[in-house]
Parts: structure tokens; sequence; C-alpha cells
């Protein structure tokens, strides 16, 4: 994995020196928290850690004993009653992932302005990334997850491609990740992404009454990318994400941000050669603006105790819906 971010290089300063026991550096000084490289020698526990007052409850309760991850409180000599919160990896062949997830917290918690958001921010993600390193010695994604991630980073390479794009607000907006509701959100817009390699590339799955549901939105879309997929004819999962980290290759922030994404997604890089017979050819791709009467189910139109509403679109009764792929763009920037 191409990984060129700040928090590795202080750390293989930190390591070079081979001082015995924890050690710590300040990531930065322009940082508004106080925030550290650490590193242990002669464990070799690459890490993290945060400066808190002892004012600030922190519980680390349910991070005891993981087999990847050491979470802990101790005392911050460095000022007075304040507590450092340090979060190591115990197996350094994950170190380029581990700090694509730090550089990703830490962009996260700089724009916070408290120590008690901080906290809660720190806490959360490390519930997420308990689940994440637990699932990191599983067999892979599965070939549904593997087509969908790649319409997924179909959309984001176009996104990434527009001239006006700054990679890592773009990025910030890919949030299927994370389970959201819909694949990409900015303030006032989303965009779902539907990748369909079937007998009927026409028709795609809906699930939930919210997901197509554009009540808290100005502009709602529906990007439907059909695919034919064999072993040999088009591109691979690895190669279509070797193309964005190309892209990326001379923002360090925005090339941070991907990979730590790619791995909440589930896509490991020692998982490539599992990955590398699946190839990818398009083989149609068009947008809907979802808005009056398109086909759909909104939450306000249930009963009374129905939710978890899966259905099927047919797109073929949906064309005096489809837009370019230029207005979508248009309209993504304009707000």
């Amino acid at each position: 994995m191409t990984n060129n971010n700040h928090i590795a290089e202080i750390w293989e300063i930190l390591e070079e020196e081979k001082s015995v026991g924890l050690v710590k550096r300040l990531y930065s000084s322009d940082v508004p928290f106080h925030i550290y490289a650490t590193f242990q020698y002669p464990e070799r526990y690459y890490g993290i850690a945060f400066t808190f007052s002892n004012d600030i409850r922190i519980d680390v309760s349910s991070f005891v004993n993981l087999r990847d991850l050491k979470v802990m409180l101790i005392n911050d000599n460095t000022f007075v009653n304040s507590r450092l919160l340090v979060i190591q990896l115990l197996h350094p062949h994950s170190r380029d992932i581990f700090a694509s997830l730090c550089e990703s917290l830490i962009q996260s918690v700089i724009k916070l302005n408290s120590e008690k958001k901080v906290s809660s921010t720190i806490i959360n993600q490390l519930e997420k990334w308990k689940t994440l390193f637990e699932k990191s010695s599983s067999t892979g994604l599965t070939p549904a997850e593997q087509q969908g991630l790649f319409g997924e980073l179909h959309f984001l390479q176009k996104f990434l491609a527009k001239s006006d794009t700054i990679p890592l607000d773009a990025l910030h907006t890919w949030v299927g990740v994370d389970k959201a509701l819909r694949d990409f959100q900015g303030g006032n817009w989303a965009v779902e992404v539907k990748t369909t390699s079937t007998n009927n590339p026409q028709k795609v799955m809906i699930n939930g009454e919210r997901q197509l549901d554009d009540s808290l939105l100005k502009d709602l879309f529906l990007f439907h990318f059909s695919v034919e997929v064999s072993n040999g004819n088009g591109q691979t999962l690895c190669q279509k994400i070797a193309t964005i980290r190309e892209m990326l290759e001379s923002d360090t922030p925005a090339l941070s941000l991907f990979n730590a994404k790619l791995f909440e997604a589930g896509y490991l890089d020692k998982h490539e050669v599992l990955y590398q017979d699946r190839f990818y050819k398009v083989r149609n791709e068009n947008y809907y603006k979802i808005e009056n009467e398109f086909p759909r189910i909104k939450e306000n139109e249930l009963r009374g105790g129905v939710s978890d509403v899966k259905y099927s679109i047919i797109l073929a009764m949906c064309d005096e819906y489809l837009t370019s792929e230029n207005q979508v763009f248009n309209t993504i920037k304009e707000q």
C-alpha cells in the first residue's frame, strides 16, 4: 500500500532512535490539540496518543484484550492534571493500514472545538476499529460486496476527475463505507449507486423506505451502473483502486483517507489475489433525478408499524427522470 503520511514518518524516526519503553512525539504544533505519534521499543508497538484533562470522562473498558489493538489511559507527565489516551497497534504488519486510520482520525478531530467532543469522536472511532480489525483476518469481500464497492469507486473516480474537485472534500462525501443511508452525501444532495450484472440489468433493489426519500434533501440522484462480469475482460477491483491511488498520490491527506475508507469497506491489500480474476466491463451508465412521481416508497407513506422495507424498481419505466452526468456534478458543485 502506498502511504506517505506524516504519522508514519514520525514512527520511523522514533523506531530508529530505539529508546526503550514508550516514547511520544508531537504530531504537529499547528494542531489545536496535543496529538502524538508513539512508539514502544523493543516491542515495536506503533501508536497514536491524545492528551486530555482529568476532568474529561473516558471509558476504555470495552477495548481490553483486543487482538490487534491496545488502548490505555496513563498519566501525562507533560501537563498537570492530565491523562494520555494511547492507542497502540500490536502487529507491525498492519502498520500502513493503521497509519491511514490514524491520519483519518486526526483529520476528523482537529476540526472540533472541545476536548469532550474529541474524546467522544475517538471512542466512537475505536468501536469501529475494533470491529474492522476483527474482520481483517476474514476471507475477503463476497462477490456482491466486491461489485458494490467497484460501482462506488467508479463514481468516486468520476468525481475526483472533475477539474474543480477538492479530493479530500470528495472523499468525505463517500459515506457508503460507513453503512450510511446513501453512498455519497453532501450538505443538501446525495447520490445512491446501484451496480448490477444480472440478466435483468434494468432492475435495482432499494434497501429501506428512506434510501430514495428526498424529503430532507434538495437533490437526490440514483446512479445505475450496469457491468458485465468475466474472468479477463475489463477492469478488476484492484486495478480500479490502483488507478484512484495514482490520482491521489500527490495529496497525502486524501490518499490516507481513501486507504482508511477502503479498510472500512472491508478491502485489504493482502486479499488482492482473491479479486484478480474478476473483471468488470462497463455495459451502461445512467443517472436519474429522484423527484415527483419517481417509483419509490417514502417513509411518510408507510402504515404504522411497517419498516425496513425492501423493493425493486424497473428502471425501463423511469426514462422521464433521466438526467446527464454533467447535471449531477454541476448540482454537486453548486452546493
